[in-house]
């Protein structure tokens, strides 16, 4: 059936044949995209039609008209009808009956109805006074009745525009503003608002308003196909849902993905980052060139006065060679010949970035068309290019962008491409792959006067996740691309293998220091074998942090920072000669030994809680407050069965968060019989303020003697536990880290994290009657991964077998 048969039907058979003919016309496999969208356009068009003329006599002075959405001819499946009914206020009691004859058929289909009944002067009244309407009616479309009426009202609203262009842009401008801050950047966010977030469809519709005002305009290229692709995405999205959301959640992409014929959820979004990010691209380049039009026009008047008319020529300051400054913007220079200078746009985007200063779309775009490949080694200057902007800090950004947006970055960096608007569906982190890494070379530029190699860290931050876009381990194939890319841009054989090393191991240290026993002299040599010479560690070090900062507020912490500080200066005195010692067996400090007697004497548990606080990692303010790193929670408590999953449960119960946790026996003088247990434990407060080491003490002391009902209480958490709806975790993984330790074996739970879990786990190494040594405990996010060096009952490391068959139990466990 063709959209003119859908057409036919409903003016043949009225509201109902209208409701018949959209549901077909929705049905319709072969038609989507801008054509469904028109189609459904013109048949409400017919269907509205109907209804205005549907009265005894034909309405005089009035007309409908479509703004907005509606009025651009693009209407979603279930997309606002935003309708202005217009008249000349000839007859009110006549409109107000016609408006009736509209809105109530399209109420009682359910459809959303904006609306409004103005008269020509009261609708430029009301735009003048509200941005939205005036909006809104640039885009104004005639449906029906006098023609004439609703042409000159959009001739009146065009010319009110761009008369008031200079006051209103700089309010619409402040808008996007606003909105861009409430809903973040499309680009970026794992659930966008394909309509309000920055680069989204509003975006969009802004730009169009900045070109109707012939102030300035948005770049052209790719801007249609980028709001053709939101667009479609959002039709996808609201025939999946049967909805009217513009928030594409993470329990619909698939369907999305299927609705649009693409491959999976991964494909949907990086195809909306992109889209996203033309327009984003395009919103700055505009607002830059309006702001630069409006400060053009405050000021030439003056300078006409001044020099007695004419127009002066604008001010070009030399940046660097064929590179210069005009009007706010990075230029090439007149003199500058792209075609036969390949360094040219490393060396343009160092200069802008140095100077803080955005390239000039025309400067892109020209050496985007005419710049040649570089020689492969590159020369030295075009490395020494790339190490500048990369250590330019924060306005490397927006020059990375400008460069992205013209294609030159994967021109000079082909294995660029698989990176470039990739999702991580990870919580953690907060940007796509590609920014993420310039992000972290934007934290590295901070930490170059620590290292000795500054160029080697920057370069190491660009790459350390390149490997995300090829299957397997990102690290194992990111040192595979880094040697090659770094062989490429004309490092020499020592570098390349330093590079690689660092994309290699740029999780080890933060991995090491959370889940590993740093007293322990096999985690030190680990680390030392792996990073292999005191340079690379120190380079090592400063890109763990910039990786961290570079990734989200979850991943880096004063107690993360001293941690790691803490392994690194262990492996630096290894590389010093100064091989780490093996921890004394049951060495205590006089406070432990205190609690110890005190626990012995008195047959009952005994704890302290001491807080223990840092400055903030990388604060360069002295003067500024500690961060807290945790609070030092020392328990002792006579021998005996269940002591961990009992400390783990009553913690869990406080909403306390376990960082670390360490377990020994101390041994009583010559003559007592019987031990002590003591747990070192370093926590921190959930939610609030730490509860009392009393509330703490008395509901050890009922969970040892089995009156607290830890499980029960803990299952009452866990089902108010908040989950979001359709995302299912991904399953529990235990594994044995082998060679990990020579005196315990290593256990390592990977699971998502709920109240409890740490209690769980206590409870099976238990029921496997197996002693815990220590305990080291991460959160990334929703993600627990947790270490447990563990011993039999004699005190050593198990067997083979037997430790693959706990961590086999376990998982098991934590499945069911």
């Amino acid at each position: 059936m063709t959209s003119t048969d859908v057409r036919t039907d409903a003016e043949d058979s009225g509201p109902s044949g209208y409701a018949a003919a959209r549901l077909r016309l929705l049905q319709e496999e072969t038609q989507s995209g801008p054509p469904r969208r028109s189609a459904l356009a013109e048949l409400t068009d017919d269907w509205l039609a109907g209804l205005f003329g549907a009265g005894a006599a034909e309405p005089r002075g009035v007309s409908l008209v479509a703004v907005g959405g509606y009025g651009r001819g693009e209407l979603s499946p279930r997309s606002d009808l935003d309708l202005l009914l217009l008249h000349d206020g000839s007859d009110e009691r006549a409109v107000a009956a016609l408006a009736d004859r509209i809105w109530y058929p399209v109420w009682d289909l359910g459809l959303a109805l904006d609306h409004s009944v103005r008269t020509p002067a009261e609708a430029r009244r009301t735009a003048g006074e509200d941005l939205k309407v005036q909006l809104g009616l640039l885009d104004a479309r005639h449906i029906a009745g006098d023609l004439g009426l609703t042409a000159g009202l959009r001739t009146a609203v065009l010319a009110d525009w761009r008369n008031q262009a200079p006051k209103r842009l700089p309010e619409l401008q402040e808008l996007c503003v606003e909105r861009a801050e409430r809903q973040g950047e499309l680009q970026y966010l794992l659930e966008p608002d394909l309509k309000e977030a920055r680069g989204g469809l509003r975006d969009a519709t802004a730009l169009r308003a900045v070109a109707a005002s012939w102030l300035a305009d948005a770049p052209r290229e790719g801007l249609a196909d980028a709001r053709r692709r939101l667009l479609d995405v959002r039709d996808a999205l609201h025939l999946t849902t049967g909805r009217a959301t513009d928030r594409l959640a993470l329990q619909e992409q698939d369907q999305v993905a299927a609705e649009l014929g693409l491959l999976d959820a991964d494909t949907l979004l990086r195809q909306v980052y992109e889209a996203a990010r033309v327009i984003s691209y395009a919103s700055d380049v505009t607002w830059r060139e309006v702001g630069r039009v409006l400060r053009s026009r405050a000021v030439r008047p003056r300078l006409r006065a001044m020099l007695g008319g004419g127009k002066p020529a604008p001010e070009r300051s030399p940046l660097a060679e064929g590179v210069v400054e005009q009007d706010g913007e990075v230029v090439l220079a007149r003199a500058a010949k792209p075609d036969r200078d390949p360094v040219l746009p490393l060396r343009a985007a160092a200069a802008a970035a140095q100077a803080g200063l955005p390239l000039s779309l025309h400067a892109v775009r020209r050496l985007a068309a005419a710049a040649k490949p570089l020689p492969t080694p590159w020369p030295a200057e075009a490395r020494e290019q790339l190490v500048t902007l990369l250590g330019s800090g924060r306005p490397t950004v927006d020059v990375w962008e400008a460069l992205e947006a013209e294609g030159l970055i994967t021109h000079l960096l082909p294995d660029w491409e698989r990176v470039r608007c990739r999702p991580q569906r990870n919580a953690v982190h907060i940007w796509t792959v590609d920014r993420h890494l310039i992000e972290t070379a934007v934290q590295a530029s901070e930490r170059t006067r620590r290292v000795h190699r500054p160029d080697l860290l920057l370069v190491a931050a660009l790459l350390h996740d390149i490997g995300k876009g090829w299957p397997g381990d990102h690290s194992v194939a990111g040192e595979i691309i880094a040697r090659d890319v770094a062989a490429r841009i004309g490092f020499d054989r020592e570098d390349v293998a330093v590079l690689a090393t660092l994309v290699r191991h740029h999780l080890l240290l933060v991995d090491t220091a959370t889940r590993r026993d740093l007293e322990d002299p096999a985690t030190v040599r680990s680390v030392a074998d792996a990073v292999g010479s005191p340079g690379t560690l120190e380079l090592l070090h400063a890109l763990t942090e910039s990786d961290a900062l570079a990734t989200g507020p979850a991943a880096w912490s004063s107690w993360r920072a001293s941690l790691v500080s803490e392994l690194v200066q262990r492996v630096d005195a290894l590389f010093a000669g100064d091989a780490p010692q093996e921890p004394e067996p049951g060495e205590t400090s006089a406070e432990q030994e205190r609690l110890a007697i005190e626990a012995f004497r008195t047959g009952g548990p005994v704890l302290s809680l001491r807080a223990q606080t840092e400055a903030p990692a990388g604060d360069k303010d002295e003067k500024a407050d500690p961060e807290p790193l945790g609070v030092e929670l020392l328990i002792a408590v006579p021998d005996q069965a269940g002591v961990l999953p009992a400390v783990a449960g009553v913690l869990a119960m406080h909403r306390l968060t376990v960082r670390t946790a360490e377990l020994g026996t101390f041994d009583l003088p010559d003559g007592v019989e019987g031990s002590v247990l003591l747990l070192n434990w370093r926590v921190a407060a959930e939610y609030g303020s730490l509860p009392q080491a009393a509330r703490l003490r008395a509901d050890l002391v009922r969970a040892l003697d089995g009156s607290l009902d830890i499980a029960g209480r803990l299952a009452e958490r866990d089902a108010a536990y908040p989950r979001r709806r359709g995302v299912v975790a991904p399953p529990p993984r235990v594994t044995v880290a082998a060679a990990a330790s020579r005196h315990a074996t290593v256990i390592e739970v990977r699971a998502q994290d709920a109240p409890g879990l740490l209690h769980r786990i206590g409870r099976a190494l238990e029921d496997a009657h197996l002693r815990v040594r220590s305990a080291h405990v991460s959160t990334l996010g929703a993600n627990a991964v947790d270490a447990f060096y563990v011993t039999g009952a004699q005190g050593t490391p198990l067997p083979g077998d037997e430790a693959a068959s706990v961590a086999r139990k376990l998982e098991e466990m934590l499945r069911g």
